[in-house]
């Protein structure tokens, strides 16, 4: 706001009082009014003058005119009594009706008395608006000048401010850009830092995460495990408990058997093949000294590759048929035979397709070329030695060209097979060097030969670990070794 306006606003108000008193001066002119207002009051001489004059009048009516006294006076104003008193009636009316317009000359002065009473208490009561006005006025004026002087004050202050302004703007506008600079590189840094914080806050979380989805992985894991076990626990009590009762049943067949060959004892027998030594519980002797089934499978899942996407598999020695079971699993349509019964009644139990009979005397009833795939895990070491290359050459006339073989036995290069295992089953002939072995697949037209060593004495015998390495390679090697070999066309 500039200067002149407070003193524009003055101006107009001291107009405005001047405008007010002109036109109550105008209106009510001096002399005759009532308080400083100056209201005109009604003049009431002319009227009492008239009034008295009026009640003059009324009181002379049936006087005598005075005379100077005498006898001839005394008669007239005698006569005018009587003539007075004679008219009486008729002047009556006219003398009460001039009383009555004298009483109410006498109402209309008091009344007019009262109206002139009345404005001068308004009079007065404007008096009083008219001095608050007044101070009002005074004091709003003397507002005014006291802002108007505040005004000026500021116009002054603000006309030194505008003497500098240039230099002023100047170096505000130096300023503005210094801070403008500071500002954003403190938003850059801020949003770095921001950027940092939030890496870090999603690395923590993927992190943390992780170790949620880790942690979640393994205790569902390990309570599949537990599940997992006590299925097994389950399983294997089950397994035994059918495992006993198959075993009551064949002992009671043995019983049986053993009591019609001593009532037949006079008909001589045919000798019983090679390796056909019954023990007193077969089942038994092979859970102790062979393993566990699932100990056999997880041994045997190695030659699982080599038969993968072939037509038909026989396993020569099936035994409790564990690689069948594989083979099962590996979709690879497989067979087994056996000369031990029971054993091919528990891969009968199992849905297995099993056999009893002759290893050598089943070959031989085979066609040639029926099969592309023959395995034969832990039985060679069961044959005379000179029978061993006879199998060779009778499964290499059933394989159809490029049909695998595989041969198991313990291994007799590595002398703790014969401090462990070798010599706890009865029915072990003679050891088969992996040499001899693979000359004898050689012989019967294999190629592509490979051996095979598996089971580490280093894991049954942990002691061992305090032998040189290359004398317990030597010496205490792997227990077991197979060949592999592919008939060639």
């Amino acid at each position: 706001m500039s200067a002149e306006a407070p003193d524009a606003r003055a101006e107009e108000l001291a107009a405005i009082v001047r405008e007010i008193r002109e036109r109550v001066r105008s209106r009510y002119p001096a002399g005759g009014e009532a308080g400083e207002v100056r209201i005109p009051l009604t003049d009431l001489m002319p009227v009492l003058h008239a009034r008295d004059a009026a009640e003059g009048k009324v009181a002379a009516i049936g006087t005598v005119n005075p005379r100077p006294p005498g006898m001839i006076n005394d008669a007239i104003q005698l006569g005018k009594r009587i003539l007075a008193r004679l008219l009486n009636w008729h002047v009556r009316e006219q003398v009460e009706f001039n009383r009555a317009v004298v009483a109410s000359l006498d109402a209309i002065l008091e009344a007019l008395n009262a109206n002139n009473r009345t404005f001068a208490r308004i009079a007065a009561a404007l008096d009083a608006i008219e001095r608050e006005f007044r101070e009002r006025a005074g004091a709003l004026e003397t507002e005014l000048r006291r802002r108007a002087e505040q005004l000026e004050a500021d116009a002054r202050e603000l006309r030194d401010i505008l003497a500098h302004w240039a230099a002023w703007r100047q170096d505000w506008e130096h300023k503005l850009a210094s801070n403008e600079s500071q500002f954003l590189r403190a938003v850059a840094d801020l949003q770095a830092g921001f950027q940092h914080r939030v890496d870090l806050m999603e690395a923590n979380f993927r992190d943390l995460v992780h170790i949620q989805r880790r942690d979640i992985s393994a205790e569902l894991e390990r309570g599949a495990i537990e599940i997992q076990k006590r299925l097994w626990a389950d399983l294997e009590k089950v397994r035994v408990e059918f495992e006993r009762l198959i075993h009551q049943e064949l002992r009671l067949i043995r019983q049986r058997n053993a009591a019609r060959a001593e009532e037949s004892a006079a008909t001589p027998a045919r000798p019983a093949p090679v390796g056909a030594a019954e023990f007193a519980d077969w089942l038994k002797f092979a859970e102790r000294f062979r393993g566990s089934e699932e100990y056999v499978k997880a041994q045997q899942r190695f030659y699982v590759p080599f038969f993968e996407g072939r037509q038909a598999v026989v396993d020569l020695g099936c035994g409790r048929g564990e690689f069948l079971e594989l083979l099962r699993e590996a979709g690879v349509p497989a067979r087994g035979v056996d000369f031990n019964a029971e054993a091919v009644a528990i891969c009968r139990s199992k849905g297995l397709e099993a056999e009893h009979g002759d290893l050598f005397e089943w070959l031989a009833a085979q066609p040639d070329s029926a099969f592309d795939g023959i395995f034969c895990a832990q039985v060679v070491e069961h044959l005379p030695p000179l029978r061993v290359s006879e199998l060779v050459r009778r499964a290499a006339s059933k394989l159809v060209p490029g049909g695998v073989l595989v041969v198991e036995t313990p291994n007799p290069e590595c002398l703790a097979i014969f401090a462990t295992h070798y010599y706890l089953d009865p029915s072990h002939r003679n050891p088969i060097p992996p040499a001899l072995l693979v000359f004898y697949f050689e012989e019967a037209g294999f190629g592509d030969i490979r051996v095979e060593r598996r089971s580490p004495a280093l894991q049954a015998a942990p002691c061992l670990q305090s032998l040189p390495s290359e004398f317990r390679e030597a010496f205490f090697g792997a227990m077991d070794y197979a060949v592999i070999g592919r008939r060639l066309g």
